[in-house]
Parts: structure tokens; C-alpha cells; sequence
């Protein structure tokens, strides 16, 4: 996929002004972009006039994605080698997201963590973790401490 990714800026170049291309490009560049920990709830939908229009669960990836919108944007157009995007749009769609999804959640084993029970940053880090049984021990220990400290809280 790396490979793939890579070769982005030339495929662009080589269609010229094509805009189903374009769109096809920053589809796979976000997907690139926002990493194994973003995909599942941050969904390419379409691009429409230089922005790009992800669907996300509810009001609380919205928030925080579109905090985290400059870094993502940057890290989209650096892929694609140009400014093909100069705006990310958050939308809630929750069905766009579970159709995303798919199999891959029905597939969940029981030490698996679900990924929607922490916060953006903590799941955008876990994503940098190439090892999955390194990024799910990780993920597993975070919200461990978090449940502790919530419940020394009360």
C-alpha cells in the first residue's frame, strides 16, 4: 500500500484535470493519512470543490477531528503531493461509519479493545505502532489506567 501511496503524486499529475482521479486520490491519501486508528471512524465520503467531506459517528469525533483538521489537512496534501484539498469537512454519519466497518468488527476478539472508547489522540498514537498485538497491549493498558483513575474519581 506504501507503494501505492507513494506513486499518488505522478498518477495526478499524469490525469491532469480529472476529477473522479482527484477524488479517488485524496480517498486513498486519507485513508493514509488518518492511519489504522482514524479509519474506522473517520470515513472519505466524496470531494466536492477543494473539500474533502469525511463522515464520522457523532458530534464527539466531529469535535474532535476538526481540532485536529490542520495536522490532517497537511498530512493529506503532503501524500498527494498538491494542494488538491484546502478543507476537511466533519459530518455526522453514522451509517457511512458502520458500513465502513464491516466484517472487520463482527471479527473482534474478546481482548480486542474497541477503539471508539478512547479518545482521538489516544487511538492516532496506538496507530502509530506498526504491531498489532504491541498496539492492542497498549490500547489495553491505556484504558485500563483511564478506567482506575475514573474510578478513584468517584
Amino acid at each position: 500500500m506504501d507503494n501505492l501511496i507513494k506513486t499518488l503524486p505522478k498518477i495526478l499529475q499524469a490525469a491532469g484535470e480529472s476529477p473522479e482521479v482527484a477524488e479517488a486520490a485524496c480517498i486513498a491519501a486519507w485513508k493514509h493519512a488518518a492511519g489504522d486508528g482514524l479509519r474506522d471512524h473517520a470515513v472519505p465520503l466524496r470531494l466536492s470543490r477543494k473539500t474533502l467531506v469525511i463522515g464520522v459517528a457523532d458530534t464527539t469525533w466531529q469535535k474532535q477531528l476538526q481540532a485536529l483538521s490542520g495536522q490532517l489537512l497537511f498530512r493529506l496534501n503532503s501524500i498527494l503531493g498538491q494542494p488538491l484539498v484546502t478543507f476537511v469537512d466533519f459530518r455526522v454519519d453514522p451509517k457511512a461509519v458502520a458500513n465502513a466497518r464491516g466484517p472487520q468488527y463482527a471479527n473482534r476478539t474478546s481482548g480486542d479493545v474497541d477503539p471508539s472508547t478512547v479518545s482521538v489522540e489516544l487511538v492516532a498514537a496506538a496507530a502509530e505502532i506498526k504491531d498489532k498485538d504491541l498496539r492492542r497491549a497498549f490500547l489495553g493498558a491505556a484504558v485500563s489506567c483511564i478506567n482506575r483513575m475514573d474510578k478513584s474519581r468517584i
